[in-house]
C-alpha cells in the first residue's frame, strides 16, 4: 500500500493529501522558476493528475498561468504558499516539495535547466559559515 503524505500552505488555510507515488523529481534552475519561488531553483514532484485528494480551502487557491509559455503557480491567496497544480496539458500534477508535511521516498531524479543556474548559488552550496537561523 503507498504511503499518503499530507501538505498544505504556510497559514493552514489549504490542505491536501496525495499518495506517494511520484514519477519525478527535479530541481528546476530556470528564471521563471526562481521567479516563482523566490529562490535559487524550484524543487518539484510529478505525478499522475488524479493523485490529489483537498481537504481544505480549495476556493482560496489561486492560480496563474503564462499567456505565452507554459509554466504555472498556484498559491494561497491568504499567505502566497506554493501548492500542487494540475499542469496546463491536464497531464500532471505537478507538487512542490515544500507543500508536504513529510518528506517523499522519491529521490531527486535531476536538475533541470542548469544553464540557468546563477553564480551565487554556485558559490552559496560552498560557504561553510552555516548560521542556525537568521541573524540577529
Amino acid at each position: 500500500m503507498t504511503k499518503i503524505i499530507t501538505g498544505g500552505c504556510c497559514c493552514g488555510d489549504v490542505t491536501f493529501t496525495v499518495e506517494d507515488n511520484f514519477s519525478d523529481f527535479f530541481f528546476c534552475h530556470c528564471e521563471q522558476c526562481r521567479k516563482l519561488t523566490g529562490s535559487a531553483h524550484a524543487a518539484n514532484l510529478f505525478t499522475s493528475a488524479d493523485n490529489i485528494n483537498w481537504v481544505s480551502g480549495i476556493e482560496k487557491i489561486k492560480r496563474y498561468d503564462h499567456p505565452e509559455r507554459t509554466f504555472t503557480q498556484a498559491f494561497c491567496e491568504n499567505c502566497g504558499s506554493g501548492l500542487p497544480f494540475i499542469t496546463q496539458g491536464g497531464e500532471s500534477l505537478i507538487v512542490p516539495a515544500g507543500s508536504l508535511n513529510e518528506e517523499s521516498v522519491k529521490t531527486l531524479d535531476a536538475q533541470i535547466f542548469c544553464a540557468e543556474q546563477t553564480e551565487w548559488h554556485k558559490n552559496g552550496l560552498g560557504v561553510s559559515n552555516k548560521v542556525p537561523g537568521f541573524p540577529e
